[in-house]
């Protein structure tokens, strides 16, 4: 780990806790960083707890979460942000949500077997759980959607997500995540698993384009004897660099280490400046209603494939909910659907 840059070890808790599952806006002006901090707890249990998922699965959506909360906080105008993984690793699937202003649900497809095989083996790290495939980051503002897609290549999500700011969006970005399980008990004795998460996200964004400018890709046919020409990082973003790196784990996910303590440890020597907090909700969409109007749309077979002893039931993916439907009543809701069109 590179040698911590910061002054001096603060031990001044700053004012105003936002506590967690908030997301903490701020800015540092002689640095011309702006950025996000969070850290996940109770918001983080209840999504994982409901699908029993396997402990390497979990973690590796906690962080999933954790990136979507810092990249979704961002978005100006009313919409949504779904970060999706696919990829060939055994966690082949991983969708997150975020609609604004603090909605969240997700889910995660796996294959249990192989899960088990990389525990085994010791091949469950992040990026091998992942594998190869792709990261598609939507952001959907109803008339307007645009997507960016990054390659996942036994990656890293840091990594991921610091690539897909530099192909999409040409703005240097530096990020930092981490995932711990507690354990607690409970007034009975009883252990009890839980789940903590942290992370910050800060970008370069001064006046002058200029500064912004970053190291060129190398390309893929440049001969291996090829010296690139020197290149000179702003000294600004260098030392914003610098201090992030020094961010441990612990510091990201322990509960008495707030996201606005640690940003006065990392720049109080420059000043740093925080708005008020985005508290996050644990909030699926899906409702009795919005399901029967996708049902109503289906045709006589396909509505007949979908019906078992004589009930049509759908499984929310998010949130484990169970909807039942008679057919004929879906079946009526498609002959009015129907009538009020013609």
């Amino acid at each position: 780990m590179p040698a911590d840059t910061r002054k001096e070890a603060d031990t001044t808790e700053p004012a105003g806790n936002a506590g967690s599952d908030a997301v903490i806006p701020f800015q540092v002006l002689p640095l011309d960083i702006r950025g996000r901090a969070v850290q996940l707890g109770p918001l983080l249990d209840d999504i994982l707890h409901r699908h029993d998922y396997p402990e390497t699965v979990s973690r590796l959506l906690a962080e999933v979460i954790t990136l979507t909360v810092l990249l979704g906080t961002s978005l100006k105008l009313d919409g949504k942000l779904i970060v999706q993984t696919q990829s060939d690793g055994p966690v082949s699937l991983m969708v997150v949500e975020f609609r604004t202003p603090q909605s969240l649900r997700a889910y995660a497809r796996f294959d249990r077997d192989r899960i088990i095989l990389a525990t085994e083996s010791g091949k469950d790290s992040p990026a091998s759980l992942m594998g190869t495939g792709v990261l598609a980051m939507t952001i959907d503002h109803g008339a307007h959607r645009y997507q960016g897609i990054v390659k996942l290549e036994n990656s890293s999500l840091e990594d991921v997500a610091r690539q897909y700011f530099r192909q999409s969006e040409q703005i240097p970005t530096e990020v930092r995540m981490a995932v711990a399980q507690t354990l607690t008990r409970s007034d009975e004795g009883a252990p009890v698993h839980g789940w903590r998460a942290g992370g910050v996200l800060v970008q370069f964004l001064p006046e002058s384009e200029d500064r912004i400018r970053q190291n060129d890709l190398p390309a893929g046919d440049v001969p291996d004897h090829h010296q690139s020409p020197e290149f000179n990082e702003d000294d600004a973003w260098q030392e914003t660099r610098n201090l992030m790196a020094t961010i441990s784990d612990v510091e990201l996910t322990d509960m008495d280490v707030s996201p606005e303590r640690l940003l006065y440890r990392l720049f109080h020597e420059q000043g740093v400046r925080t708005w008020p907090a985005t508290r996050l909700l644990d909030n699926c969409s899906c409702s009795a209603d919005t399901i029967h109007k996708v049902l109503v749309s289906f045709d006589d077979e396909e509505i007949a494939e979908s019906t078992i002893d004589g009930k049509i039931i759908v499984d929310c993916e998010f949130c484990s909910s169970s909807y039942e439907f008679d057919p004929d009543d879906v079946l009526s809701g498609r002959i009015l659907q129907k009538d009020n069109e013609s």
